[in-house]
């Protein structure tokens, strides 16, 4: 896990755990304890926070989770620096902590619906067709960096190298700093949890509109 504090008009911490990886929640809740956050915001849809809240923090049996092909290979790659779930955990852990502690958890994504409509305006055919080809490539053979940390660098950069791609994330990356900033007003220090592929894209953002 990578962090960084930020001045904006509140103390951000921004927080970007490895997806999947078990051994990332106790050092994400770590430095959610030490920052002492009034607010948190998760890297997700709305719909996903409802359904992680929902399934998983608060449901007494945790329900089994289907993997897509690739996601199946991501996961397969994973598991050599240590225990992997599913969903991620450390938003799972996120949500726990902000409910035991009173603490508001927001979600950051546009909608599930947007996030769709914003996948089809940034990335065309061709586009698509090339990381469908790249994820297939890249699940066949996965990244084998000694660290968890250039793992999840490198399979993000096989699979979304393409400009369409980059055009997208950048725009998820923009919606979530303006949500970002709905959530700070009143509030002395806020955190921010994104995928560790996400950091530097939100890092940028943030620190380009700090005031």
């Amino acid at each position: 896990m990578i962090t960084a504090r930020i001045a904006r008009s509140s103390d951000l911490l921004v927080a970007a755990p490895v997806r999947g990886l078990a051994s990332e929640v106790p050092r994400l809740l770590a430095a959610l304890d030490g920052f002492r956050p009034e607010a948190v915001g998760l890297g997700l849809p709305t719909e996903e926070v409802k359904g992680l809240v929902d399934y998983f923090v608060l449901a007494d049996a945790e329900p089994v989770v289907p993997l897509t092909s690739n996601e199946l290979a991501e996961v397969n790659g994973l598991v050599r620096f240590g225990e992997v779930a599913v969903p991620n955990p450390s938003f799972v852990g996120a949500l726990a902590w902000g409910r035991r502690r009173g603490v508001p958890v927001a979600p950051l994504d546009p909608s599930e619906e947007d996030t769709a409509t914003m996948f089809a305006e940034t990335i065309g055919y061709v586009e698509l067709v090339r990381r469908t080809v790249r994820e297939r490539r890249v699940g066949r053979s996965p990244p084998t960096p000694s660290q968890p940390d250039e793992y999840a660098l490198e399979w993000d950069r096989a699979v979304a190298r393409g400009r369409g791609s980059r055009a997208y994330a950048r725009a998820k990356d923009s919606h979530l700093v303006g949500e970002v900033d709905r959530l700070t007003p009143g509030r002395a220090r806020v955190a921010v949890v994104v995928d560790r592929e996400r950091f530097d894209g939100v890092g940028a953002l943030l620190r380009a509109g700090r005031t």
